[in-house]
């Protein structure tokens, strides 16, 4: 007797080089690790022991209601949260205020950072991009406090929608495809590309809704936005470089990427995101995703040391690419 295939709870859609009828996948890529694999990791006895606390060198931010339209104006918050302010537009991405990155408010990875920007500090919030749907990205409670403050719309992956209208009744919502275009109001459009990764909520539903990358087009230029990713021979690097041409900035994180044989497929490290950052053609690199949720087995600041080790060997100065710290605010070069 055949075993009938498990619904997809969040999204129904016609098959693709990625969607096989149920599930998302990397093509040619690496799966998501087994529960066996998880165990085996978990109890190495590798974890760094972080701070209680990792205070910022930045005072939090009190950023300015609108830049001018050919600014690109960053906000760091935490983690992969962000502050965009470009095109006279105000951008989230991935955005999290809460204590801890889990379906828990008593367990799970905690906030070892204040967010850079108090949250009654945001200025009108116009869009939000949300990658994927891992608790640290996919913060229900947050979008919430979003939705009732500013009402903004959020572009996110085939079959998030599900999940935060479930959660958020009339939070408006736009879903894209890898390679979709959603055009914007003065001169501005958003770009849905690959990246890889997998997602879930929980044990029910791996890869049941698409992760994916942005590329934000205006008349400051493109940035090249990257929630989580594992390097993947750098072929989606490659491949945004060929579509956009070079990019005036690229978000992308270099944290949360030990050990190597678990993590390698989903999370890239500080030498691989240098690399992504020359394959892509950026000019400049905000780097995230590192020192406010222990997600892995680092040491807090070692993201912060290779990095700089991997600059150093290429020869590329430091002020290109930057580990931004909660409350940093960076104007980037034209």
């Amino acid at each position: 007797m055949t075993k009938k295939a498990v619904a997809n709870k969040y999204y129904q859609g016609p098959l693709s080089d990625h969607f096989d009828g149920t599930v998302f996948y990397n093509p040619d890529g690496v799966p998501p690790g087994k529960f066996s694999d998880l165990l085996k990791w978990r109890m190495n006895g590798n974890k760094a022991r972080w701070p209680a606390r990792f205070e910022s060198p930045f005072e939090k931010a009190k950023p300015e209601p609108r830049t001018g339209a050919k600014d690109i104006r960053i906000t760091h918050v935490g983690h992969a949260t962000m502050l965009v302010q470009t095109g006279g537009m105000n951008i989230l991405t991935d955005p999290v205020w809460s204590k801890r990155a889990s379906p828990f408010g008593f367990a799970g990875p905690k906030r070892v950072s204040d967010p850079g920007i108090r949250f009654g500090d945001l200025p009108e919030i116009d869009l939000i991009l949300l990658s994927h749907n891992h608790y640290d990205h996919l913060d229900l409670v947050t979008l919430k406090r979003l939705k009732e403050a500013h009402d903004p719309l959020v572009v996110t992956p085939l079959g998030n929608d599900t999940i935060i209208a479930s959660a958020i009744p009339g939070m408006r919502l736009i879903t894209g495809d890898w390679s979709d275009r959603l055009d914007l109001d003065g001169g501005m459009a958003v770009h849905f590309e690959p990246v890889h990764h997998w997602s879930a909520r929980g044990f029910g539903d791996r890869r049941m809704a698409l992760w994916a990358g942005f590329v934000i087009e205006g008349p400051a230029g493109k940035i090249y936005h990257v929630g989580d990713t594992g390097f993947h021979e750098g072929r989606n690097y490659r491949a945004a470089r060929q579509k956009h041409g070079d990019f005036r900035l690229a978000l992308l994180p270099f944290g949360a990427y030990e050990p190597r044989w678990f993590m390698k497929g989903q999370h890239q490290n500080p030498d691989e995101a240098v690399d992504g950052m020359e394959l892509c053609g950026a000019a400049h690199v905000g780097g995230h995703h590192w020192g406010t949720f222990q997600l892995t087995d680092e040491a807090i600041e070692e993201p912060k040391r290779r990095l700089y080790s991997a600059l150093e060997r290429r020869t590329i100065d430091r002020s290109r690419f930057r580990p931004l710290h909660p409350g940093e605010v960076w104007d980037v070069p034209d």
